[in-house]
């Protein structure tokens, strides 16, 4: 499998082939978004890591270009951690972001995860939709933002993360645990009142009614599932 790694620090772009590498990767280093549209033009790269903030043309910018024509899996690598970029990037249609500085396991772990999503299982190969619409809601990916009967409903971006991720995995059940890692990317400090806070404050500003949702669906004794209206 090819990898493109696109960094404008060096010492970094070195690390990632080295350990790439290790893992049986053949890997393409380009040092900005310029340089890594021509790595893609000229040889067949099955996977992107990008860095965000690159001179000339940056890794969401790389990211809008590429989507044009691909839908290669791609990871941000970034010193970056705020919300609002993860929010831009997953919405761009990036597929992963990580913060600076990141476990190199856990990259090598997650190249792999994707690679296998993306090849081993076909139907998850097709494009992906820009817009998530059931009954009367409907989240904008690319626009991030989410509408209520075509009124603009206001979010935090933990609050946009949440809904898209389980607006992108209708009726499947998840667990407390589950929703936490997928959104705040982290066990350590798991609470599960943090859920169900962000759960709450959804419902209160998308549900017609918040203590009967028609939409998030409380599942007792495992946690929450998107919920598709029936006139859907």
């Amino acid at each position: 499998m090819n990898v493109l790694v696109a960094e404008d620090e060096k010492d970094i772009r070195n690390l990632l082939r080295l350990h790439l590498e290790e893992a049986g990767y053949t890997v393409f280093l380009a040092k900005d978004g310029i340089e890594a549209l021509e790595e893609i033009k000229n040889n067949t790269i099955d996977l992107g890591i990008f860095d965000v903030m690159m001179p000339r043309l940056d890794g969401f910018n790389l990211l809008r270009k590429i989507r044009e024509t691909s839908q290669m899996p791609v990871i941000f690598l970034t010193a970056r951690g705020d919300d609002m970029d993860k929010v831009l990037g997953l919405g761009l249609g990036g597929d992963d972001y990580l913060v600076k500085p990141v476990s190199m396991t856990e990259l090598i772990a997650r190249v792999g995860a994707h690679l296998r999503r993306n090849y081993e299982y076909p139907e998850t190969k097709t494009a992906k939709k820009s817009r998530l619409d059931y009954g009367s809601l409907c989240l904008d990916e690319d626009a991030c933002c989410v509408y209520q009967d075509g009124v603009l409903a206001e979010l935090s971006a933990k609050e946009f993360l949440l809904l898209q991720f389980l607006m992108r995995n209708p009726e499947k059940v998840f667990t407390k645990k589950q929703l936490y890692r997928q959104v705040w990317d982290d066990d350590l400090y798991f609470d599960d009142n943090t859920i169900m806070v962000h759960v709450s404050r959804l419902r209160s500003k998308l549900e017609k009614d918040p203590r009967n949702p028609e939409y998030i669906k409380t599942i007792r004794g495992i946690g929450y599932k998107f919920h598709i209206p029936r006139d859907n």
